[in-house]
């Protein structure tokens, strides 16, 4: 088994108390956060993403090694090293997650987290089994070719992402100076919701610094509640339909165009984002 599984495995116990307790947590503050059946889609999701990368890693890795072979630089594994590839993947992270929300190709597979109109643990499992296909593994290359070992970049992804999970919540307020150099609960809320003030903000993994660093970043605010769910009137707890939601849009978008110069804005150019509709109902 890679590390990347290995890792997000050995710490699915803890994910799971979290949600349990999140849950339990909401129940007994009467709070509306969790629904079964968008929670059991959360943890489909879960399951085909994981199957899907783990069958990604095993067909990519010879290349990645390959890859490695042209290596800029040597670097042994010590302290510093470990910690600048933490810092470096996730600098890398914030460009990949800012493509996502710009460049149609990469929302195709990016949209499925952002579609549940619920906030809480279970939506950090609502990724999409077509990130290998969309090349999220692409922006990771840059650190395999100054040097980083390929197993251990995506040690150092699986340990980003793992982290991630626990900034999906509601349960969490503000955390004092922590959310001036993290990526915190409150900060993520933000990036989940469809709010016009809050779209496509606050991009950061780990670090928020990022955000700040390049005009990417916005507050929660206490007199604008966040919306969460995508902007289009999408409502749906079947999984396949979540996955498939935006490339099945490309597609029909695409057969209705001859000219390359057409198809070449389907697959990169995002289409006009939508206001949030309050009609849109949360699944029962």
């Amino acid at each position: 088994m890679l590390p990347v599984e290995l890792i997000l495995l050995l710490l699915s116990p803890v994910f799971l108390c979290c949600v349990i307790l999140e849950w339990r947590f909401a129940v007994l503050r009467r709070q509306n956060w969790y629904h079964w059946r968008d929670t059991l889609a959360n943890a489909t999701l879960a399951l085909l993403h994981q199957g899907a990368d783990m069958l990604a890693l095993l067909l990519l890795m010879p290349f990645f090694y390959w890859l490695h072979q042209y290596r800029l630089f040597t670097i042994e594994l010590t302290a510093v090293n470990l910690l600048l590839a933490f810092i470096l993947q996730d600098f890398l992270y914030y460009w990949f997650h800012r493509g996502s929300h710009h460049i149609r190709w990469f929302w195709a597979s990016h949209v499925a987290h952002h579609s549940s109109r619920l906030m809480n643990f279970s939506t950090a499992f609502r990724q999409s089994l077509t990130y290998p296909i969309s090349g999220m593994w692409l922006f990771w290359l840059p650190m395999i070719l100054i040097g980083y070992e390929p197993t251990l970049v995506f040690a150092v992804v699986a340990v980003n992402l793992a982290f991630q999970f626990f900034v999906h919540t509601q349960a969490i307020g503000r955390l004092g100076w922590l959310e001036y150099l993290f990526n915190t609960p409150s900060h993520h809320r933000v990036h989940h919701a469809c709010n016009d003030i809050y779209l496509d903000r606050n991009f950061g993994g780990v670090l928020i610094i990022w955000d700040r660093l390049f005009g990417t970043f916005v507050p929660e605010q206490a007199d604008e509640p966040c919306r969460y769910g995508i902007t289009d009137d999408f409502n749906s707890t079947n999984p396949l339909t979540i996955t498939f939601y935006e490339w099945q849009r490309m597609w029909r978008e695409a057969r209705q165009t001859g000219r390359q110069h057409s198809l070449w804005q389907i697959l990169v150019k995002m289409p006009a984002k939508l206001k949030y509709n309050p009609a849109a109902k949360t699944p029962e």
